[in-house]
């Protein structure tokens, strides 16, 4: 036996690759590789497409058990524990909300610093008219911050290669994911962000800053880390599963929270898109997280700018605590709910377009890097790849500006903080002190602007809040938002997905703005500005926070948390009713085209995720799932062990399987057979193995000393701290003969609470408990209790269930009554 450890996975690292996770082909089987002995057609409309090579990287990652293995030791364990004391989770709900406010206050310090920073440097060239200096500063400032933000993801990142919200999602939904909560993941996702915003790339920090709360939640509760060697003993009843999923979830939402300013937005977000398990215990400890990270936002923001403490510790400034605040509400009419519908139309059909425009350039960017065999190559191709974005996009806000005249500000003249704002504009822009009569017959100086200056050289978080502006019907022309949304809209969407840690929340927000904009700008065009009471909603900002939600629907299809968010941001609670019809139309009408755009990242990067409702076609129609049974799908052939087991037997099961756990079996009297009693996971019996002290000889009895019993802690381990000197261990275990007689009791280990179903159980209810109770394996027993097949999260997934299920209805004919276990076609024809 040359190698125990013969599979490998898409890891790079080797001793990674030891970890004989379910890599090749699905658990619990007699085969290896199922794959090469049949051909998966792929002709067939399969909601779930990935090829060979993506579809075995599906099948590299790893399950997860949502709740901890209900063992022996694991009640000793709890035993220990105090009971419903709560004082201490309320506490790291706490921590964390705190911990992630302020990072978003600091992310949001170090972008406005660095954004400041860039225009200052090219204050002289601009006001002498020297475009082509300008250009070429704002560039090379902008590449060296594009440089080190793409740098920190493909270099420093264990992954090598930026992670966000989809990974998020499909961690939660109970799937592992290398690298995903590396504290050095962390330090590079916050460089990459921070820089990557900083250095003009159109593009957001609320994904980044997701991800970011998500670690915080799994660093400061779990208090372990092997990068950095700490392992503090504070906190430890918190380390399984369960727990640790329920303080990433309240991350995850304090880092929107924090991000907006909209702590019942990030909660709703969570419930929405990101958590996969939630109950109302979980809701409420959230809701204090964000909170707490609200509250702590906004604290250290009312009193620090740019890191100068400016006084007024403790005030919170409407106008500045509300990122998007409308100061002048309207009253709305009817007839507003009819542009409204319009809107939400027209951010369905783009919102699909920018998700089927984002994949397919994703696509082309996997398939080309792919290509490179040399992976240092491949990494410098990314980085090039993002220098070139950055260009475009440099390129398009320092010269476009130039092609536009100066416009007075006439609305925003009274707002002596809005005028300061446009300060650079006016400067950097040559656009000349001017005398102007306004309509009220003052007389004003000096207050004009350059719209497409105004709209793309900040970020796009500035230019959100002048298009939101009500009362600003003539500040922006049809020339400056049409060129605007073009370029932003293509700009944004080949930016996301590029190498660098970036979001597109606010080029959602922002492309919205500018065609809900349009629109208002036609009804004023067609009705004229209106000043009476009545004829007020015609206002070009009022459809532009319609048009942002509408499009922001259109690509994640958010509805609830959405309409949330949208008010807490503007302070718009008059035009809720149209946000929300907005949002629903656009949610049905981009439904009819694709998924959402975190749905269809999922699926690109093939991270098994297991919807709500399974969705299975057939010949153009929906398969009910209540018409099939567990068995239709399950894998038969199982690989069991018993009670006690044999030391040689069990170290070559492991060498020559990669299965993530194996169903326990005992007969209860010797003339009975083997019935089902359990399941033990791989790395508890890696873990068990490493401990010669509870090996025992044969005996005759059933009944093994238990004074050597492994702690509960011992043997809950997520990957195996010395690889090397297992494989060594496996090595001799199963060539030494003094190990053939030797042998470990399993029962104290075993997890007893482990489900099972019979193989007559609907399938429909079958991946309703699989996937509510976050299970891992779900074994398929016979009437008599034996083992004949179990389920595991591959076999759920839309592609798989599919085509067995195709390939067990050709199998069927009319008159075919119910096909014994062995003689049922699984996987091949």
């Amino acid at each position: 036996m040359s190698s125990l450890f013969s599979h490998r996975t898409h890891m790079g690292n080797a001793e990674e690759a030891m970890l004989m996770v379910e890599d090749h082909g699905p658990d619990l089987i007699n085969s290896q590789d199922l794959r090469r002995q049949c051909s998966i057609s792929r002709s067939s409309s399969a909601y779930y497409r990935c090829e060979e090579q993506e579809r075995e990287h599906m099948m590299a990652h790893e399950s997860l058990d949502y709740l901890p293995s209900h063992s022996k030791v694991y009640k000793k364990w709890l035993q220990e524990k105090t009971y419903r004391n709560e004082w201490d989770r309320w506490l790291l709900m706490g921590l964390i909300g705190t911990a992630v406010g302020m990072l978003g206050f600091l992310v949001h310090q170090i972008i406005d610093s660095l954004i400041k920073l860039k225009w200052d440097l090219v204050e002289k060239y601009v006001q002498d008219g020297n475009i082509h200096m300008t250009w070429l500063c704002v560039l090379a400032s902008g590449l060296a911050m594009v440089v080190f933000s793409s740098g920190s993801v493909l270099f420093f990142c264990p992954a090598g290669s930026p992670s966000g919200l989809p990974e998020i999602i499909g961690y939660l939904n109970g799937t592992s994911i290398q690298h995903l909560f590396n504290s050095k993941t962390f330090l590079g996702t916050f460089v990459s962000c921070v820089l990557a915003v900083a250095s003009g790339l159109f593009c957001g920090p609320e994904g980044p800053m997701i991800h970011l709360g998500a670690l915080l939640g799994c660093g400061l509760s779990q208090l372990q880390s092997d990068t950095l060697g700490m392992h503090l003993p504070i906190f430890t009843r918190f380390r399984n599963s369960a727990d640790k999923r329920s303080f990433i979830t309240a991350g995850a939402g304090a880092g929107i929270a924090s991000v907006f300013r909209a702590p019942i937005g990030g909660l709703l977000f969570t419930f929405e898109e990101v958590s996969s398990f939630w109950d109302i215990r979980l809701a409420w400890q959230t809701f204090f997280c964000c909170l707490m990270a609200t509250f702590t936002t906004d604290l250290l923001s009312s009193s620090l700018y740019g890191f100068v403490y400016r006084g007024h510790f403790g005030f919170f400034e409407a106008e500045k605590r509300i990122i998007f605040w409308v100061k002048n509400l309207l009253d709305l009419n009817v007839l507003a709910f009819i542009p409204t519908i319009l809107l939400g139309m027209l951010g369905g059909l783009l919102g699909a377009l920018f998700v089927s425009l984002n994949i397919k350039i994703n696509k082309l960017r996997m398939q080309f890097f792919n290509s490179i065999p040399k992976l240092s190559l491949r990494k410098a191709s990314k980085l090039l790849e993002t220098v070139l974005i950055l260009v475009c996009t440099t390129t398009v806000t320092v010269y476009l500006p130039y092609f536009f005249p100066c416009t007075p500000v006439t609305s925003l003249r009274n707002n002596s903080e809005i005028i300061n704002q446009f300060k650079r504009e006016i400067s950097e822009y040559r656009c000349s002190s001017s005398t102007w009569i306004g309509p009220d017959g003052i007389r004003y100086s000096n207050q004009t602007f350059n719209q497409a200056a105004a709209l793309l050289v900040e970020n796009g978080k500035q230019g959100i809040t002048y298009l939101f502006k009500r009362g600003t019907h003539e500040e922006f022309g049809y020339s400056s938002l049409c060129t605007a949304l073009a370029f932003y809209f293509i700009l944004s969407c080949w930016t996301a997905g590029s190498a660098v840690a970036s979001g597109v929340v606010i080029p959602m927000l922002y492309t919205g703005a500018l065609y809900g904009r349009i629109i208002g700008l036609i009804l004023v065009s067609i009705f004229g500005v209106q000043t009476n009471e009545y004829g007020a909603w015609i206002d070009p900002g009022l459809f532009a926070a319609i048009g942002a939600a509408s499009f922001f629907s259109g690509v994640s299809r958010l509805t609830i948390s959405l309409t949330v968010i949208m008010v807490e941001i503007t302070n718009d609670v008059q035009s809720l009713l149209l946000i929300m019809l907005a949002v629903m139309v656009a949610k049905m009408v981009g439904d009819l085209f694709n998924a959402s755009l975190y749905s269809s990242l999922l699926k690109l990067k093939c991270i098994p995720y297991l919807d709500v409702e399974p969705v299975v076609h057939h010949r153009r129609k929906w398969l009910n799932l209540e018409l099939f049974s567990a068995r239709d799908v399950m894998e038969p052939g199982v690989k069991v062990l018993h009670l006690k087991e044999n030391i040689a037997s069990l170290a070559r099961l492991l060498a020559s399987t990669s299965h993530g756990g194996f169903p326990v079996v005992c007969r209860p009297k010797p003339e009975h057979p083997e019935v089902f009693q359990g399941t033990i996971k791989r790395f508890e019996l890696c873990a068990l193995l490493e401990n010669e002290q509870i090996f025992e000889p044969q005996t005759n009895g059933e009944s093994f000393s238990s004074s050597h019993l492994l702690s509960y802690e011992k043997i809950t381990v997520e990957k195996l701290p010395n690889l090397s000197r297992l494989t060594m261990l496996l090595n001799r275990y199963a060539t030494d003969p003094q190990y053939q007689q030797l042998f470990i009791n399993l029962e104290p280990y075993i997890n007893r609470s482990a489900m099972s179903v019979q193989a007559h159980f609907s399938l429909q209810r079958t991946y309703i408990i699989f996937r509510t109770l976050g299970l891992r394996h779900l074994t398929v027993v016979d009437p008599q209790n034996q083992v004949v097949g179990v389920i595991t999260r591959k076999d759920l997934m839309p592609f798989p269930l599919e085509e067995r299920l195709r390939l067990q209805l050709a199998s069927q004919s009319p008159d075919a009554g119910e096909q014994p276990l062995d003689s049922r076609p699984w996987m091949c024809s």
